[in-house]
């Protein structure tokens, strides 16, 4: 067992002198001013910070109170005469980016029975939400909201809107 750890241990060290002879033998001779030169010499430090050119500049920040806005997803829907219209479970934004509408869950029980109902996003009215648990207001009654289509994602999207205030969404081309 000896014999091969020496063996293994020698075949270690002639591995390890081959690499460095190897790499002694490519690097050019130092010229005579870098012999006499201290090896613990370093070229002195830049006091200019490098920046790559391409950097992006820092983000913008904006501290929003706690009780200046509130998520909406998940959030309970009544009507104007406190009907549960149901609960936001989507927002539709259009291309530019801008909130265009809400997807409601809507009817059903415990989810079972349950459609999504689009409606405009200026039909809803988000006054008293000062809590998780307040609700927005929509401003349709129950029975327009019930006859409205379902939305499927990748279908076309038949908004909801109250008042005629909807304007329908120009395609991009």
């Amino acid at each position: 067992m000896r014999a091969i750890g020496r063996l293994v241990l020698g075949m270690a060290i002639v591995a390890g002198l081959t690499v460095a002879g190897s790499r002694a033998a490519e690097e050019p001779p130092a010229s005579p001013s870098e012999a006499k030169a201290p090896a613990n010499v370093q070229p002195p430090a830049s006091t200019v910070p490098v920046t790559p050119k391409d950097a992006a500049p820092p983000p913008s920040v904006t501290i929003i109170g706690a009780s200046e806005a509130h998520g909406v997803l998940g959030r309970d829907v009544r009507s104007a005469a406190g009907e549960d219209m149901g609960r936001i479970v989507d927002v539709i934004v259009d291309r530019t980016g801008h909130v265009r509408a809400a997807a409601i869950d809507f009817g059903g029980f415990l989810g079972v029975g349950s459609r999504k109902i689009v409606v405009d996003w200026n039909a809803l009215r988000f006054g008293k939400i000062a809590n998780k648990k307040d609700s927005i207001t929509l401003e349709l009654t129950k029975a327009q909201v019930a006859a409205a289509p379902e939305y499927k994602e990748d279908t076309p999207i038949v908004v909801l809107g109250a008042s005629g205030s909807l304007q329908p969404l120009q395609a991009i081309q």
